[in-house]
């Protein structure tokens, strides 16, 4: 539940006294030494605003090294600076995005509270314990530690600051908002251990030692950021493909679950003979491949019956003048499959699969081993399902019957008689009916194969984007608000 208007104009306006808070405290808590040397002050400065001008929006954040240089500006110059490129940054981050004016108002004193309280942390404690001025590495270090550590509990800050705002807006409590928060910590710590290094080697070796990282860094952000766009934009490519894949395939299987309201055989027989021939394609040795395609043809075998007019579908026995639309189902079926992408040898296997063994079939006449292994696995365990099946309105045989037809089948040269054998022996193991009662939807699977088809194959670790730099939690709040 949101608040109330009055407890969102108490929110904005104490957002407003944080931010003339922190203008005050800086303009009477400042010293001359903060912002000397004036170049460094600059530079970083122009960091902040080229930073965010380079940034790109991602899932849980925003890529940006606008928290390295701020990090920077806490830990070598002071509270004065730190605020002044927490403001180039947001004034960037919120122009860019054309937020509202609370938005606006969270996001200034965001960016000034935040930077201003470690710089004046970090500050105290380096003069507590004298690490301010140059000296040996060993006090270098010991700086370098405190900025991460007081950048640490700035994030804790960052987050409350934000999380208020969220639970004003939304009603969400900031234990609710937690798990948005968890992600984006490796990233900014990451970029934090960098800004401390970087402040290391800036005590150690001077301004060049700095301006030579700072290059090195805007240089691999620019990468990052292009790299990642082109990632964004395969992404967006990729889903269009998934949906046009699910499209074409659901279209093939719409037709199926047609064919089945006028036979209401269809479906049943197309997921029975899918597994049976799955089942004797693996003990024939075939692979994985060779095994989907053969899936898939089963499925999708007679899914040109779908033109056929009800005299054909239901006839006891074929006229002769319906003999030509019997013998072009193979065709219909080949040229519906094969309108997918990468579906080739699924609509060879269809389109073949009503050739004989002795070259008398249809369409093309083939003779033995030029018929597919997968044409001729349908065949065998189409011919058994339609002879043995329990279900629709035609006569059926026991499975004793049907196997010993399927014999005779072999021997007359419509069967391949090695196969036969196979499936034979694969029944009289598995039992004559173990693929009687399939479910159509899970012999498909819909959902992987248009993954599948969909996806380019698996990239390896080593080829994938580099490590983001930092995912800005400082430069925006949560990414349900523009800002």
């Amino acid at each position: 539940m949101t608040a109330s208007p009055l407890t969102k104009r108490l929110f904005l306006t104490a957002e407003l006294l944080l931010l003339g808070a922190t203008v005050t405290a800086a303009v009477f808590l400042h010293s001359a030494a903060e912002w000397h040397p004036a170049v460094l002050v600059a530079l970083l400065i122009v960091l902040a605003f080229l930073s965010e001008t380079f940034s790109v929006e991602l899932g849980d954040g925003t890529l940006s090294a606008s928290t390295v240089v701020i990090v920077l500006a806490m830990g070598l110059q002071g509270p004065g600076p730190a605020a002044a490129c927490g403001l180039a940054a947001v004034i960037i981050s919120s122009t860019a995005r054309r937020v509202t004016f609370s938005q606006w108002l969270i996001n200034l004193a965001t960016f000034a509270a935040v930077p201003f309280g470690g710089g004046l942390v970090v500050r105290a404690i380096a003069r507590h314990f004298h690490l301010l001025q140059h000296g040996p590495s060993g006090s270098s270090l010991i700086l370098g530690l405190v900025l991460l550590g007081v950048f640490a509990g700035t994030l804790v800050l960052n987050f409350v600051l934000i999380g208020l705002r969220t639970f004003v807006e939304e009603g969400r409590s900031l234990r609710r908002q937690l798990p948005d928060f968890m992600p984006l910590l490796p990233g900014e710590m990451a970029a934090g251990a960098l800004a401390s290094i970087l402040a290391v080697a800036y005590r150690s070796d001077g301004l060049p030692a700095l301006i030579a990282a700072i290059v090195v860094l805007l240089i691999f952000q620019h990468l990052t950021v292009a790299l990642l766009r082109s990632e964004e934009r395969a992404e967006q490519l990729q889903a269009r493909s998934r949906q046009l894949v699910g499209l074409q395939l659901g279209v093939l299987r719409t037709l199926v679950r047609a064919l089945e309201l006028r036979d209401a055989t269809s479906a049943r027989h197309a997921a029975a003979v899918s597994a049976y021939a799955t089942a004797l394609g693996a003990e024939l040795g075939c692979d994985e491949e060779e095994l989907d395609v053969i899936r898939a043809a089963g499925l999708l075998h007679e899914i040109g019956k779908f033109t056929w007019p009800d005299r054909v579908l239901h006839a006891e026995s074929v006229a002769p003048e319906d003999q030509a639309i019997i013998e072009n189902h193979p065709q219909v079926g080949s040229i519906l499959v094969g309108a997918l992408d990468g579906y080739g040898p699924v609509a060879d296997a269809i389109l073949y699969h009503h050739e004989r063994m002795d070259g008398r079939g249809y369409p093309a006449q083939l003779i033995g081993e030029e018929i597919p292994l997968a044409s001729r696995i349908l065949a065998v365990c189409s011919t058994y399902d339609a002879m043995s099946a329990r279900h629709g309105y035609r006569s059926s045989m026991t499975p004793e019957e049907a196997i010993e037809e399927l014999r005779v089948a072999a021997r007359n040269g419509q069967l391949d008689p090695t196969l036969v054998d196979k499936f034979i022996e694969l029944l009289g193991r598995e039992g004559p009916e173990f693929a009687q009662e399939p479910d159509f939807e899970a012999e498909l699977e819909f959902e992987r194969r248009v993954q599948d088809m969909a996806e380019p194959p698996p990239v390896s670790p080593a080829a994938r984007a580099p490590v983001a730099l930092g995912r800005n939690l400082l430069s925006r709040a949560r990414s349900r608000t523009p800002s």
